[in-house]
């Protein structure tokens, strides 16, 4: 099947092309199809498989052939969990929509409303945008929600577990009844179901993925070491190719920051991305990594979620995620587009019961390869009743809070992207703070 066979415009086709786009993917496939002729849709689809273009090509060419663009009302809303995510999102539909005339901003935290304000002013097709900064513009009405013809919930599954569903149901009744709804979740768990069943009308459910799917050309390692010595091991690591990009995730963002100082200090060029960061630090640490100004991007879930890098060889778990699902969020960064990738974990003793509950979530072994030089003193244990560690700790022995889970859009290997995009934001951090402590899950702010 080829993008022609799917009854895009030639506009559409025409920016595939440009970035080598050949055939769709998957989700691509099952969604554009369903999206042109005006159904709503709950469609289940993991990251890195495309699903951003599976609702972006369809909603451009929507737009596009409407014949009234660039009204005073954005005519189509798209919601996303993080402003990494949104920004990525944007970028995308800059992308795709390059051979049209249709517009879009970020709707999100981290700088003055005031340009927000303003461009909603001028005039603008599509909003892209986090819950809580909407529910600011919509409190101080400086946003009209009336016009929306088109609403997208990218991972709709996200949001939920960050304590977004209160701002989702009041956004959500703040629009027109008549409207398409698209929902894409990486899983249709019940409460994704409900709300569904509320808010849309008839959708067609499509599903692509398996829960927690894994990229098959993803390679699982674990080395077994000591705290006290991880930070050793992952500069010995890093040190065999000081040129390869990699992604390296700490649970604490203390951590992150105590790993680039010592990382930098030992010749290696690192920057942190998390949620204590400014807008424009986030901006400028994502921006150099994928330019190969820096090769080692430190990050925690939260504030990783929307980094697309393409041909990311490696992610390196520093410390292992406190929730076995975000690992296989983490390594989907690699092993994308056809691409072989590779998922390191350094896993001390005490945190033997998340490597247990990941090789349980997964259904498979991991192979266990201590270093020479770098041997644990203990052993790990591989059973149920395996060692945790304390909430707060890991980030190589820094303290500080833990963050939520993470996530990202991608292109095909080879696709080139524009340069200098600087999104605006606020805030995600917020989200991060409130991880599953409870049952009860407070409204976040992004």
């Amino acid at each position: 099947m080829s993008f022609d066979s799917l009854g895009l415009a030639p506009a559409l086709l025409r920016a595939l092309a440009d970035y080598g786009y050949t055939q769709p993917t998957p989700i691509q496939s099952a969604a554009i199809p369903l999206a042109l002729a005006g159904h709503d849709l709950l469609a289940a689809a993991q990251t890195g498989t495309g699903k951003t273009a599976a609702f972006a090509l369809p909603l451009l060419q929507k737009l596009s052939t409407s014949g009234q663009t660039m009204t005073r009302r954005p005519r189509a809303l798209i919601l996303t969990p993080t402003r990494e995510l949104a920004a990525q999102v944007h970028e995308n539909l800059r992308d795709y929509g390059k051979h049209m005339q249709v517009s879009a901003t970020t709707i999100f935290g981290g700088v003055s409303m005031g340009p927000q304000i303003n461009a909603l002013r001028r005039g603008v097709d599509v909003v892209i945008a986090t819950p809580g900064r909407l529910m600011d513009h919509m409190q101080q009405r400086t946003l009209d929600l009336s016009g929306v013809e088109t609403l997208i919930l990218d991972e709709a599954d996200r949001m939920l577990d960050m304590g977004f569903l209160p701002a989702l149901k009041r956004i959500l009744v703040a629009l027109p009844k008549k409207r398409q709804t698209l929902l894409f979740s990486a899983t249709f768990a019940p409460a994704i179901k409900t709300l569904a069943m509320e808010f849309m009308h008839n959708p067609r459910e499509i599903s692509v993925s398996t829960p927690n799917a894994v990229a098959t050309l993803v390679s699982h390692q674990v080395h077994p070491v000591d705290t006290s010595r991880k930070r050793d091991l992952l500069l010995h690591l890093l040190s065999a190719d000081s040129r390869r990009q990699s992604l390296v995730f700490s649970r604490t963002k203390h951590g992150a920051d105590k790993l680039v100082t010592y990382l930098n200090a030992s010749g290696l060029r690192t920057a942190a991305i998390h949620g204590n960061k400014s807008q424009n630090a986030r901006t400028r640490a994502l921006s150099d990594f994928k330019s190969g100004r820096v090769t080692v991007l430190v990050a925690t879930d939260i504030a990783a979620r929307g980094i697309d890098i393409e041909q990311l060889p490696i992610v390196i778990n520093f410390d292992l995620p406190s929730v076995a699902e975000d690992y296989v969020h983490r390594i989907g960064r690699t092993g994308r587009a056809g691409m072989e990738g590779l998922a390191v974990s350094l896993v001390s003793h005490d945190e033997s019961g998340l490597l247990f509950d990941i090789r349980k979530l997964l259904k498979q072994d991991i192979a266990i390869t201590p270093i020479a030089g770098y041997e644990p003193s203990a052993p790990l244990r591989l059973d149920a009743g395996a060692p945790r560690p304390k909430q707060g700790g890991g980030g190589g022995g820094g303290g500080g809070q833990r963050q939520s889970r993470a996530p990202r859009q991608g292109k095909p290997a080879g696709a080139a992207r524009p340069n200098g995009y600087a999104p605006q934001g606020r805030g995600d951090h917020a989200a991060g703070n409130q991880r599953r402590r409870s049952n009860s899950r407070p409204a976040a702010k992004a």
